[in-house]
């Protein structure tokens, strides 16, 4: 006999992995700002019960990119811009600290980001945005290791998702080479020991977020609330 304790166990696996799935469709616009959903359609996409799915759904609420409706349909919420802005200050907070020890003591930092931004070369000449987005990701979160503060790029990775939807929109190709001409600029401080440049260059790099907000409001208004 299965125990309840296991069973608790492997629903909550369940759930995070749609949890996973549905997030990185909303953040990609597979599921667009106002499309509906259903636990039935997502158990049955996913091939689970519903009970896990109900549970990805809370969750994804609280992460404010679900709404869920007593009696309605759930659907996929609107960006918001206030959210924009609490995760871009978040994110600063945070990085900018990161960036500016990692400044102070670089070690093998400059031969790890070097080849980290020659892969984003290549994914923004094959014009990838799905592989470049999850490159730039781990260029930020490799800042973090290298500090010894991998935790602390959770910490941001759980406030970011309204970010997150803002920049996969803009993830063109001119975009993609903004972002790797400043991811260059942050590795050569770091590389440099230069800690004033690195918080600079970081500052820099993520006051971008607030032109790309104004420019997807501008380029899909339906999207925002």
């Amino acid at each position: 006999m299965v125990s309840a304790q296991v069973l608790d166990v492997t629903e909550e696996t369940m759930a995070m992995r749609v949890v996973g799935a549905l997030r990185d469709e909303i953040v990609t616009m597979t599921l667009k700002p106002g499309d509906v959903i259903s636990e039935s359609d997502i158990a049955g996409r996913y091939g689970v019960s519903r009970q896990p799915v109900r549970e990805a759904f809370i969750r994804l609420a609280q992460q404010g990119l679900l709404l869920i409706r007593p009696k309605r349909a759930t659907v996929v919420k609107k960006i918001s811009p206030e959210g924009v802005r609490q995760s871009r200050f978040i994110r600063e907070s945070i990085e900018v600290e990161i960036v500016r020890r990692l400044a102070g003591s670089p070690g093998e930092a400059a031969e790890v980001l070097k080849g980290l931004i020659a892969d984003q070369e290549l994914a923004s000449a094959a014009n990838d945005s799905r592989r470049f987005h999850t490159l730039d990701e781990l260029f930020h979160r490799t800042l973090a290791r290298l500090t010894g503060v991998e935790y602390a790029w959770q910490l941001i990775d759980d406030h970011k998702m309204q970010l997150d939807r803002v920049r996969y929109l803009t993830l063109g190709v001119s975009s993609s080479r903004v972002a790797i001409d400043e991811h260059g600029v942050i590795a050569a401080a770091v590389a440099a020991g230069d800690v004033a440049g690195a918080e600079a260059a970081m500052r820099a790099h993520l006051a971008r977020a607030e032109v790309l907000l104004s420019q997807t409001i501008s380029d899909f208004p339906d999207y925002f609330e």
